[in-house]
C-alpha cells in the first residue's frame, strides 16, 4: 500500500513539475517570443494562405465567437454524416455497421463538445476512419477551441483599453502546432513502445489456454490515446478505455496517461501569470484548485482503500481495499486518484469502473464535475473559474462598500448578470434533467422510447438514481465518463444528453468570453489604497468560499439522495 500511495504522490509532482515550464513556454508562443518550435511558423503560414486567413487582423470578441461557433458547427454535421454512413467509408476492416441516427445525434455531440460520453464500445460502434479522421480530429480541434476561447480573455486582462483581442485562428492554430501535437507526439511515442497497437490491420485471432478461439480488436490506437489525455477530451479506442490492457498496458502508461490528464490544465494556470506578469495572481488560482482537488482526492482514496464497511461487518478481509471494478495491475490509490484527476478536469477517461467504486468516491467524482472548476479542461477550466472569479470579486466590494474592480476594470451589472446565469446554467441543467428523467422512470415504466425506462438501470434505489445523477452531470460538465450501470444507449439518453453537452459547452464559452470583452473595453481604473487586492491568499479564500457555497446549495440535495446515502446504508 506504500507503494501504492508513493505512485500517486509521484504523479502529482510530476504533474506539476513539469506544468510550470511549460505554463512559461505557453506565455512566450502566445506574447509572441522565440520558442524552439518557432520551426512550425512556415507551415503555420501556409495553412492560413490556403485559409485566406489574415491573423494580424485582430478581432473584438463577437467575431471571436462567431468564428467560433461557425467552424464548430461545420465540424457536427461532417462528423454526423460521417457516423451515419460509417460502414461505407474506408478503413474498416472490421466491418462494422453505421450507427443509428440518435446515436450519431449524440455522439457528434458528445466529440465536438469535447465531452466524448461513449454511448457505443469503441472497438465495435466505430471504424478506423471514424476514430482517427472524427474521433482523433475532433480531439485536437475541441480542446483547441477551449484553448483560444481561454486566450480570448487572457488577451482581454492583458490590455488596459481595448476591443483588439487578437486572432482566434491564430490562437487555435498555435495551440495545435505549438502545444498539443508536441506533447501528444511523446506520450504517444511512449504508449506505442509499451505495446499499445498502432496497426491497420483487423482482429487478431488467437487460441486461448482454454481452447476458445479468441478474436481481438486492434488498430492504430496510440495517436488517439495520447490526445484523448492531453487534450482532456477521454474518448478511448476501446469500449474499457484506459481499463483495456491494451489502451494502458501497464503502470508506467497508467503514469504517462495520468499525468497527461491533468498536465495542460495545470500548465495553463502557471501560463496566465507568465502572459500577464502576474505570477502571484497564478498561484493564489492554483492554491484554490489544488485544495478542492486534495481534499477530493484524500476523500475517493480513503474510501477506496479502507473498502465497503459491508464487507467489514461480514468479516470479509479487504486487503487490497475494495478491488471490485479495478485493475489489479494498478490497485484501489491508483484507481482512485485517476478517477479524480478524470473528473476534476473535463477528461473523462477511466482506468476503473466509476460505477463499482464506493459512495463516497461517486461523491467526489461528482463534486468534482458539479463544480466544474478545480483545473478543469483545457482552456474552458480557467473560463468556468473566471466566472467565481467575478462573483468573488463582486461580493467583495459588496461587503467592503465599494465598487466591485477586477484587473483595473469596474464589474457592474450587466456583467453579474451574464456571470450569475452561467453559475446558474450547470445545476440547472444538472437537476432539471436528473428530476425529469427520474420522474419518466417512476410514472411512465412501460413506456418505449426503442427501450422501456425500466431498463433504463440495473440497479434499484440509491445507486440507481446516482446513475442518473452521475449521467447529465457528466454531460453538463462536458466530461464524458459514465456509471456503466445505466443502459445508455437509447433514444431518450442519446438526446437529452446530447442537448446538455452542447449547451453545457457553448453557453459557458460564450459567457466569459463576453464579459472579458466588455470589460476590456472600459476605462481603466488604476489601484489605489482601497482597491481589492485579488493577489492574495485572502481573495483565495473568498473564491474558494463561493465555488463550495455555490455548489453546495445547488447540488448538496441531490447528492443526499444518491450516494450520500447509499454511504450511510452500508453501514
Amino acid at each position: 500500500m506504500n507503494t501504492e500511495y508513493s505512485g500517486i504522490i509521484l504523479m502529482y509532482a510530476a504533474s506539476v513539475a513539469l506544468a510550470i515550464p511549460l505554463g512559461k513556454y505557453i506565455a512566450k508562443v502566445f506574447n509572441g517570443e522565440k520558442t524552439w518550435l518557432n520551426f512550425m511558423a512556415p507551415l503555420e503560414r501556409l495553412i492560413f494562405k490556403l485559409s485566406g486567413i489574415d491573423t494580424n487582423k485582430e478581432m473584438n470578441w463577437k467575431q471571436h465567437l462567431k468564428a467560433l461557433l461557425t467552424i464548430n458547427c461545420l465540424w457536427l454535421f461532417y462528423t454526423f454524416f460521417c457516423l451515419l454512413k460509417q460502414s461505407h467509408l474506408p478503413l474498416n476492416p472490421d466491418g462494422n455497421p453505421d450507427q443509428t441516427p440518435d446515436l450519431a445525434f449524440n455522439t457528434a455531440i458528445s466529440f465536438i463538445t469535447n465531452t466524448n460520453l461513449q454511448d457505443y464500445s469503441g472497438e465495435t460502434g466505430a471504424t478506423y476512419y471514424t476514430q482517427l479522421f472524427v474521433f482523433t480530429f475532433l480531439h485536437f480541434v475541441s480542446a483547441a477551441t477551449g484553448f483560444a476561447a481561454m486566450m480570448v480573455v487572457f488577451r482581454a486582462m492583458k490590455d488596459k483599453v481595448t476591443d483588439k483581442l487578437g486572432n482566434f485562428w491564430d490562437y487555435f492554430l498555435k495551440s495545435i502546432t505549438r502545444v498539443l501535437l508536441p506533447i501528444s507526439i511523446v506520450v504517444a511515442v511512449i504508449l506505442a513502445f509499451n505495446g499499445t497497437p498502432t496497426s491497420y490491420k483487423g482482429k487478431d485471432t488467437f487460441i486461448s489456454m482454454q481452447g476458445d478461439t479468441v478474436h481481438v480488436s486492434r488498430g492504430p490506437a496510440a495517436a488517439m490515446i495520447a490526445i484523448k489525455q492531453v487534450g482532456t477530451n477521454g474518448g478511448g479506442w476501446f469500449g474499457a478505455n484506459s481499463a483495456h490492457p491494451l489502451e494502458n498496458p501497464n503502470y508506467l502508461t497508467n503514469i504517462v496517461e495520468n499525468i497527461s490528464i491533468i498536465l495542460l490544465p495545470i500548465a495553463l494556470v502557471f501560463a496566465l501569470g507568465f502572459y500577464l506578469n502576474k505570477k502571484k495572481l497564478a498561484w493564489v488560482i492554483f492554491g484554490v484548485m489544488t485544495t478542492g482537488f486534495l481534499i477530493l482526492a484524500y476523500t475517493s482514496i480513503n474510501a477506496e482503500v479502507g473498502g465497503s464497511p459491508a464487507m467489514a461487518h461480514l468479516g470479509v478481509s479487504q486487503p487490497g481495499g475494495a478491488m471490485e471494478g479495478k485493475e489489479v495491475r494498478f490497485g484501489a490509490a491508483a484507481s482512485a486518484f485517476w478517477g479524480v484527476c478524470t473528473t476534476v478536469t473535463s477528461n473523462g477517461s477511466v482506468n476503473a469502473m466509476h460505477d463499482s467504486m464506493m459512495p463516497m468516491s461517486g461523491v467526489a467524482q461528482m463534486f468534482d464535475m458539479m463544480i466544474n472548476a478545480f483545473y478543469g479542461g483545457v482552456g474552458v477550466g480557467y473560463l468556468n473559474f473566471y466566472i467565481f472569479i467575478i462573483i468573488a470579486v463582486f461580493i467583495s466590494g459588496l461587503m467592503v462598500g465599494r465598487t466591485p474592480e477586477f484587473m483595473g476594470r469596474k464589474i457592474e451589472a450587466r456583467e453579474m448578470k451574464i456571470a450569475s446565469l452561467i453559475a446558474l446554467l450547470h445545476p440547472f441543467l444538472i437537476l432539471v434533467t436528473t428530476a425529469i428523467a427520474s420522474y419518466i422512470l417512476v410514472h411512465f415504466p412501460t413506456m418505449n422510447w426503442a427501450e422501456k425506462p425500466s431498463a433504463w438501470l440495473n440497479n434499484p434505489g440509491f445507486h440507481g438514481f446516482s446513475e442518473i445523477l452521475y449521467q447529465f452531470t457528466s454531460s453538463s460538465a462536458n466530461n464524458g465518463s459514465g456509471y456503466e450501470g445505466l443502459g445508455d444507449n437509447s433514444i431518450f439518453w442519446n438526446v437529452s444528453a446530447g442537448v446538455v453537452m452542447f449547451l453545457g459547452r457553448f453557453l459557458p464559452i460564450i459567457g466569459p468570453v463576453a464579459i472579458a470583452g466588455i470589460l476590456a473595453n472600459k476605462k481603466f481604473v488604476p489601484e489605489s489604497a482601497g482597491t481589492l487586492k485579488t493577489d492574495t491568499g485572502t481573495f483565495g479564500v473568498m473564491i474558494l468560499a463561493v465555488i463550495i457555497i455555490v455548489a453546495a446549495l445547488s447540488f448538496f440535495p441531490a447528492l443526499t439522495l444518491g450516494p450520500i446515502a447509499e454511504h450511510f446504508s452500508l453501514k
